[in-house]
């Protein structure tokens, strides 16, 4: 329900700050009092179309605001949540909308930042504003269609369809693609023959770069790299002033050493074992100085190999793990086209069993929808009869789909409400009726009809009464507190038998502070209520008797209840 709407330097409005209560509420007061302001109001906080020209002059800007409190089987929480909106918990929703003269309007969603296109998205589903507004969502056919399945109840069999359809497509674009590359198999399977013959003559091993690099490394340098190790090595081992020989004369001065003073006779084992480990030192650098030759051919090779896999690298992926990769890739999709006959007849048989099962449910549907059509037909003409429309015929049109490829995820059918105010004239869509008001009475038989089964929590009537009284005005009256029960409802009314049926009434007056006019609104109750029934009965001539008429008609209503 719509809990609260805040409003500053709007049309007339300076500071308007209203809280709202559950049920059926109306909206009374003088003509241009500016009731349809609120309206205007709540239908750009849903994503009405908003202009600079309903800034209040002297103002740079506009400022709406309404919070909504969502009961707990809405569908739009889920929605909010996966846009993380709204916690886990939460069920209040705050929207705000800041016109301004400079172009640069925002919109906000529980405190963020947003876009039109969200609060379109969101308010579609939160408001439906039924007269001479834009927001008129049952007027959209997809919109028809969904008020035909929610009266069917045909959800679940909508929820089968939509998953068999789903298989279907899925299906049909495996069995496209792989028909595209069958267009396509000589050249694509010599490429993947070629790609996998190539990448496996050259026998890649993934640590084979790193050990070529260095031997190239070595090769490059190996008169120097011997040179180094003999002399290292002639340095270890001379004769008389080679670094083992010094070592030997140092562990004798040593031993005589430890033998003379006991606290030094570790110095010697250690001595001698730096020896052993120089000696083994030695031995490898003169086996590396014996094999180190320079090898032109074998230089030449590792030149070779490693241009080898740069090539592969930049042809494939750019290492080598990608080069072994795109040859497995490659193998795989050569077995996969040796199959590919095999596949396509699978797919194929796959193909017609779940078109099969899209036809059934679609049809399943169709006639759930037609039986649907001619029921909730029949109730909404018995509701225009109610409301001395008894000239009207509605029509709700289900045409359907022959050829399966043009099914869409909802079915095979296109629903259309359909409408002739006059007798003899044939019917028309109903988005194309010019009276905002007849409209209006329309849509109040559709909501009737549907109430226990649409989910929009908030409807508003704007003058769904126009050029009707008396009995008609009561029948409305009637059907609008009965909606009352399942939704929020507001309606601008003119009417005391509409008024009257209310649970809650909201009086809209214009009025001068010395230098503006301003629009303010108060609710009324007891005798306030019953003087303001009486003002709509009898005008500027507000009698005893037109007052006790007031409070007869607000007393009857409650005894209705």
């Amino acid at each position: 329900m719509l809990a609260e709407l805040r409003i500053v330097n709007f049309a007339l409005i300076e500071q308007l700050h209203i809280q709202f209560q559950s049920g059926f509420s109306v909206l009374t007061g003088e003509t241009g009092a500016g009731k349809s302001l609120l309206i205007d109001a709540i239908a750009l906080l849903v994503g009405g179309r908003g202009s600079v020209e309903q800034i209040r002059s002297g103002e740079e800007e506009a400022q709406l605001e309404a919070s909504f409190h969502l009961p707990a089987t809405h569908p739009l929480l889920g929605q909010l949540r996966a846009m993380d909106l709204l916690g886990p918990h939460d069920r209040d929703l705050v929207l705000k909308r800041i016109l301004s003269r400079s172009g640069r309007h925002r919109v906000y969603v529980n405190g963020g930042l947003s876009s039109l296109r969200v609060l379109e998205a969101l308010g579609g589903t939160l408001v439906d504003v039924h007269g001479q507004h834009e927001q008129q969502s049952l007027l959209a056919p997809v919109k028809q269609l969904e008020a035909v399945d929610a009266f069917a109840s045909a959800q679940s069999m909508r929820d089968l369809y939509e998953a068999a359809y789903r298989e279907w497509k899925d299906l049909e674009g495996q069995l496209d693609g792989l028909r595209q590359r069958g267009a396509d198999r000589a050249r694509l399977e010599e490429l993947l023959r070629f790609q996998v013959q190539e990448i496996e003559q050259a026998a890649l091993s993934p640590v084979e770069e790193d050990r070529l690099q260095a031997e190239r490394q070595r090769l490059g340098h190996a008169h120097r790299l011997r040179e180094l190790a003999e002399t290292s090595y002639a340095e270890l081992q001379g004769d008389e002033g080679g670094i083992l020989m010094q070592l030997a004369r140092v562990a004798r001065l040593l031993g005589e050493l430890g033998q003379t003073d006991p606290g030094m006779a570790d110095c010697e084992p250690r001595v001698r074992d730096a020896a052993i480990q120089l000696k083994d030192l030695g031995g490898r650098l003169r086996d590396y100085a014996a094999d180190l030759e320079a090898d032109p051919a074998r230089q030449g090779l590792v030149e070779d190999r490693l241009e080898l896999l740069q090539r592969l690298k930049a042809k494939y992926g750019g290492s080598v793990e990608a080069v072994l990769a795109t040859g497995e890739r490659a193998r795989e999709d050569l077995l996969a086209m040796e199959d590919h006959e095999g596949r396509v007849a699978n797919l194929t048989k796959g193909l017609d069993a779940a078109e099969r099962s899209v036809v059934d449910r679609a049809d399943q549907l169709t006639k759930k929808r037609r039986e649907a059509a001619k029921r909730l037909t029949a109730l909404v003409m018995k509701e225009l009869a109610a409301l001395k429309m008894e000239h009207t015929a509605f029509e709700i049109a289900v045409s359907t789909e022959d050829t399966v490829a043009r099914f869409g995820p909802t079915g095979r059918d296109h629903v259309e409400f359909l409408l002739s105010s006059n007798v003899g004239e044939p019917p028309r869509l109903l988005n194309r009726i010019a009276s905002g008001g007849e409209l209006s009475r329309i849509m109040l038989a559709l909501k009737t009809v549907l109430a226990e089964r649409d989910h929009v929590p908030v409807l508003v009537f704007d003058e769904v009464d126009t050029g009707v009284g008396g009995a008609v005005a009561a029948a409305m009256g009637s059907r609008l507190r009965k909606l009352g029960s399942y939704h929020q409802v507001f309606c601008i009314t003119h009417l005391p038998q509409v008024a009257s049926q209310a649970e809650h009434h909201l009086l809209v007056a214009k009025g001068q502070d010395g230098k503006r006019t301003t629009t303010a609104v108060k609710a009324l109750t007891g005798l306030a209520r019953e003087e303001e029934i009486a003002r709509m009965i009898g005008g500027e001539a507000v009698t005893t008797k037109v007052r006790a008429t007031a409070a007869e008609l607000i007393a009857g209503a409650k005894t209705k209840r």
